[in-house]
């Protein structure tokens, strides 16, 4: 990356509303308001975060499982709308009662714009989550998505894979969003 950049008012105003966007997502995931979250998901989405395991340094690019490989979500927009059902139902004994979340985004980057309203963009995440009185989970890593600008939010996630730092999961269940 160069440390000579330059950005127009424009690039300036779209990165913003960006990380605008996804301090509102972060809010929405934190207050549990789930329908609201599902409304900035596209129809077509694929919610993917593969597994990482610990490579030696010349089989790094095999550090995530590949598409065609397990993951720990691959979900479609009919999935994420079903554990939406669940987490607000009563039959969700994971998160009976609510597990009290905090997500901090960061580091936004606007990675290439792909047509006119479409973006590829990466941003950290660092989740922090308390459920009942000792259980305590932190999560960080990367997510890579891809939006869609719409007529009825701001934006819409078309695709989005999340890169875990962890390759052990020490948290008892994956019931929150990343």
């Amino acid at each position: 990356m160069s440390s000579q950049r330059t950005f127009s008012i424009e690039d300036l105003l779209l990165q913003h509303e960006i990380e605008q966007y996804y301090y509102d997502e972060a809010t929405l995931l934190d207050d549990r308001d789930f329908d609201s979250w599902f409304a900035l998901l596209h129809e077509d989405i694929r919610y993917f975060m593969p597994i990482r395991t610990n490579r030696i340094q010349r089989d790094k690019a095999l550090e995530y499982s590949r598409d065609d490989e397990y993951a720990h979500f691959d979900d479609t927009y009919a999935m994420m709308q079903g554990r939406i059902r669940k987490l607000k139902s009563d039959v969700s004994w994971s998160e009976n009662p609510a597990s009290r979340t905090r997500h901090i985004v960061g580091n936004v980057v606007i990675q290439s714009k792909t047509g006119p309203g479409n973006l590829e963009v990466t941003s950290s995440f660092l989740i922090y989550r308390n459920r009942l009185e000792r259980q305590v989970d932190i999560f960080a890593g990367y997510r890579n998505d891809e939006l869609i600008r719409s007529d009825d939010v701001r934006f819409k996630i078309r695709n989005r894979t999340i890169h875990i730092d962890q390759s052990t999961i020490l948290s008892n269940n994956l019931s929150i969003f990343f």
